[in-house]
C-alpha cells in the first residue's frame, strides 16, 4: 500500500501518462493532495488546439478504470480532469517554443533590470534564455530564474 503522497504521484503519473499521450494529449500538471472535502486527485491535460469538455470526461473515465484496478490512491479521493485555461502555466522550454508570439506573464527568482514580474510578448526561447518584447524593448530571461509563468489573456 502506497500512502506518501509523493510516491502516490509518481505512480500515478506511471499509470496515467501513457493513457493520456495516446489520446495526443500532454499531462501538463497532476496533484494529490487533501482539501476540505477530502483527497483530491487533479490532472490538467492539453493538447494543441485545447481539450474540450467531452476530452476531460473520457481521459477521466478511462483513468479512472486504471487506477482502480491498480489500487491507487489506496484511500477514497475525487478526480478531477481539466484543461489549463485560458492562462496556461508555461514550464519547460518546449512550452516557452510553442507559445512564441503569445502575451505571457512571469516572475523570476532574482532581479533582472531591477524587477522580478514581468509581462509582455515572447519572442522566442534558445540557448536557455527567453526574450520578451515590452513597450518595444527585448529583455533576455534566463529559464532558469523563472519562477512562475502563465500565459495572458489577450484581448
Amino acid at each position: 500500500m502506497i500512502s506518501d503522497d509523493a510516491a502516490v504521484v509518481d505512480r500515478v503519473r506511471e499509470i496515467v501518462e501513457p493513457i493520456i499521450q495516446s489520446e495526443g494529449m500532454e499531462l501538463l500538471d497532476l496533484e494529490y493532495r487533501r482539501e476540505h472535502r477530502g483527497r483530491v486527485l487533479r490532472l490538467f491535460i492539453d493538447r494543441e488546439g485545447g481539450v474540450t469538455l467531452s476530452d476531460c470526461a473520457s481521459i477521466s473515465q478511462e483513468v479512472d478504470r486504471n487506477l482502480d484496478v491498480a489500487g491507487i490512491p489506496s484511500e477514497p479521493y475525487t478526480l478531477e480532469v481539466s484543461s489549463p485555461g485560458l492562462t496556461r502555466p508555461l514550464r519547460a522550454e518546449a512550452d516557452f517554443r510553442r507559445f512564441t508570439n503569445r502575451l505571457i506573464k512571469l516572475r523570476t527568482a532574482v532581479s533582472i533590470d531591477d524587477r522580478k514580474n514581468f509581462k509582455g510578448k515572447l519572442l522566442g526561447c534558445h540557448d536557455g534564455l527567453i526574450e520578451i518584447e515590452e513597450k518595444d524593448r527585448v529583455i533576455e530571461i534566463p529559464l532558469s530564474q523563472i519562477i512562475k509563468a502563465n500565459l495572458e489573456v489577450e484581448f
